[in-house]
Formats: C-alpha cells, sequence, structure tokens
C-alpha cells in the first residue's frame, strides 16, 4: 500500500505504529522522512496523548503535528477482539510494528509476539519500554525525565552547587526515537540477507538508550572509581570551555580542545602567548587550571559585544558561537541557505515551517510530505487498501467501536 507519491532511501519499507507519545512513534516519524509508508493507528475516539500536549493553536496541538508528521492516520481498538483480528489481518502488509505498550499488554490481547509472527514470520516488531521486557522493573511506567534520572544525565546535568537538573526537552525520548529507528534499520537489513528471512523482536529500553549515550561516565567509574558530578556549564574534558556573557548581555558559548584550536582562540582574545605558557602547554594541563582560562577568556568577552566577539574568533579561527534561540535559528543565513527549515502542508493552517530531513542524502533524498492529520483522517482508505474491506464494512466496524 505504498503512496506512489513518496520517495526517498526507505520508499516501500512498510510500518504499523501502533506506539503513543513521544519516543516509539518518533522512531516511525524519522523513517517516514526517509520515504517509509507509516500507518499510525490509534484508539476510536480518543487517540494518543500526545495531541493534547501544547503548544496549541486553535486547538490543535502543534507538537503533535510536528512528531507524526508524514503518516497516515487510522483507528483501531486493540483491546476488542475484533480489533486485535484486524491488526493480524494487516501485519502481511508490513515489515514493522511499533508498540510501547506496558509488557504483556499485547499478549492479553492475543497479540503475542509468536501470533504476530504467524500473521507474518518476517515481521520486525520494535518494543519500546521505560526499562525492558525483562528484569525486576519490568512494567514500571516511565517518561523522558524518568529515564533522564535513572539513566545517568540528570546526575551529571547543572550547577556545582545546586541540584540535578533535567534538560529543557524530553531528550531521553528522542535517543529513544534515534536507537529505535537504527534498530529497526538493522533489523531489516539482517532480515533482507538471510536465505530463510525470519523476523526480529527488539527490546528498547530508553533508559538504557539514556546510559548508552553517556559513554565515559561506565568506564570511568568501573576503572577509577569515579561518580562523575555536576560542573555547570563548564567542561570537564576541555577548557576553557563555557558560557560567557558579553557586555551587551548575550552569551555566547566557548569550545575546543586540541591545541590548535587553542591557539586560534588564544589569538581572538589578543593573548597569542597562552600556548607557551606551561600551565596550558596540553589539553590536560588546560583543564586542570580552567580557573585561570575562564578568567582570562571571560574578562575578554565581557569587554565586548557579542557581534565584536564573533568577529574576533572568525578572524583567529577560533571556536566560539552565539547561544541561539529558535528566532535566531530561523534568521541565520547558514540555516537558511542549507533549508534546513522547510514549509510542509497542514490541513489545518495551509503551511507550517518545520525541521528539514536529516540528514542529507545527495542522490536519494527523503521529504516531509505533510504533517500529523486529524484522528482517522486516512481510516477509510487504509482499511480499503489493506484490507479490501467496503464501505459498508467500514461503517459497520466503525458503529461497534472496532474503528
Amino acid at each position: 500500500m505504498t503512496d506512489k507519491s513518496q520517495s526517498g532511501p526507505l520508499s516501500g519499507l512498510r510500518i504499523l505504529d501502533i506506539a503513543t507519545i513521544i519516543a516509539a512513534p518518533f522512531a516511525g516519524t524519522l523513517l517516514a522522512d526517509f520515504g517509509a509508508d507509516v500507518v499510525k493507528l490509534e484508539l476510536p475516539g480518543a487517540g494518543d496523548g500526545m495531541r493534547g500536549f501544547p503548544p496549541f493553536k486553535d486547538g490543535k496541538s502543534l507538537w503533535w503535528k510536528a512528531a507524526n508528521r508524514g503518516k497516515q492516520f487510522g483507528t483501531l481498538d486493540l483491546r476488542k477482539k475484533e480489533g486485535a483480528e484486524l491488526l493480524l489481518k494487516m501485519l502481511p502488509e508490513f515489515d514493522v510494528l511499533i508498540e510501547n505498550f506496558k509488557p504483556g499488554t499485547l499478549d492479553r490481547w492475543g497479540l503475542d509476539i509468536e501470533t504476530l509472527w504467524k500473521a507474518n514470520p518476517k515481521l520486525v516488531v520494535l518494543r519500546t519500554t521505560a526499562f525492558g521486557q525483562t528484569g525486576p522493573y519490568i512494567g514500571k511506567p516511565g517518561f523522558a525525565r524518568i529515564f533522564e534520572a535513572m539513566g545517568g544525565l540528570t546526575h551529571i546535568t547543572g550547577d556545582t552547587d545546586r541540584p540535578p537538573m533535567h534538560t529543557g526537552y524530553p531528550i531521553s525520548d528522542a535517543f529513544g526515537g534515534v536507537f529505535g529507528a537504527m534498530a529497526i534499520l538493522a533489523a531489516m537489513f539482517k532480515v533482507a540477507r538471510e536465505e530463510s528471512p525470519r523476523g526480529e523482536e527488539i527490546d528498547l529500553s530508553l533508559t538504557e538508550a539514556t546510559f548508552r549515550l553517556l559513554d565515559f561516565l561506565a568506564i570511568e567509574y568501573d576503572q577509577l572509581g569515579v561518580v562523575r558530578g555536576r560542573s555547570g556549564n563548564r567542561n570537564q574534558y576541555s577548557a576553557p570551555s563555557d558560557v560567557y556573557m558579553t557586555s551587551d548581555k548575550k552569551y555566547v558559548s566557548l569550545a575546543g580542545s586540541t591545541n590548535a584550536t587553542f591557539k586560534g582562540n588564544a589569538i581572538a582574545i589578543g593573548r597569542p602567548d597562552l600556548p607557551e605558557d606551561p600551565r596550558f602547554a596540553t589539553n590536560n594541563l588546560r583543564v586542570e587550571n580552567a580557573e585561570e582560562l575562564d578568567k582570562l577568556f571571560g574578562s575578554f568577552i565581557a569587554s565586548h559585544t557579542l557581534d565584536e566577539v564573533v568577529e574576533a574568533f572568525d578572524k583567529a579561527k577560533g571556536t566560539v558561537a552565539p547561544i541561539y534561540s529558535v528566532e535566531q535559528i530561523f534568521n541565520d543565513p547558514q540555516y537558511q541557505a542549507r533549508e534546513a527549515i522547510v514549509p510542509v502542508p497542514d490541513d489545518d493552517f495551509g503551511s507550517v515551517r518545520l525541521q528539514n530531513v536529516v540528514p542529507r542524502f545527495t542522490r536519494n533524498p527523503g521529504s516531509i510530505r505533510w504533517t500529523a492529520k486529524d484522528l482517522g483522517a486516512d481510516s477509510d482508505t487504509i482499511f480499503e487498501k489493506v484490507l479490501g474491506l467496503s464501505k459498508d464494512e467500514i461503517a459497520a466496524f466503525r458503529e461497534r467501536g472496532i474503528i
């Protein structure tokens, strides 16, 4: 049932998304960007809870529109026997099933993994949960801040003398979506290469996904017994690296761990002698003397405007960046030149601007067909094309609350 107008390297990959909220559906959204045909099924009358997430415009969730872009939208009550049976009949037409129900939920509905594979032996099933399908925490609920807290991220985020801090966005949900998309593609690659293809069950713990991205935490503790803590905006593995305020009350971020970068940064603040100072000869020494470097660089930046700071560092091939708001991102010439923000068709507002597909493919790029639609917007089309149901049959299922 692939949409003939869909393009991209994953055109022809068919995904059934029965998950909710952010992480698991985001995996499907990422793949839709690259051409996968993604059908999202929601509970009739209620829909995905993310439809109720702010911000809103004219009663419509803008976050929802962005987070589930490029999908087709149907409804199906999997809790009812007839709904589960319809799902099983749909599975032969799909390559992937994405779900994030509490472990055991699908089993109770007659949709255990063996039953799913009986319907489609080559089916790849992505199961996304807070803590995974095994272990003492199986079944515990969770959201991004839970994953961040128990994945080690919150403990290392924030100022040294202040409580741990969460990030300004549910970043662990985003991590999970990226891991989920990667896992689906890895499984599909394996299935495609097997002489007798068999499906795969993917067990994605969002807490483990968060911890996995913090590379140094585990080995540092294992080998040195160090429990990494918070350091505010100061980088613990390179110096100078911090957030500094300019004379016109704006902020820049300074980074750079190599000797060549430090040389450029030193030239930028009018101190080309700093690389020759024994205290700053290597990155490790600079980290040991980060306090002194902070004073030197902070003093220069505080006495110059943002434009002056950026100009000085650019001229010296240093590494400093203004800390952008979303408004500055929209107006930045680099973003504009690369069309990193593009207009996308929207059923309610005509067109909205969203982040473009990332990364860029030169020969076979992806695209964003549309924003997320109303609940059940494509139900009739989905059930007609996938199951061959007549309009009367669809109406009968709808009357009984199945679709």
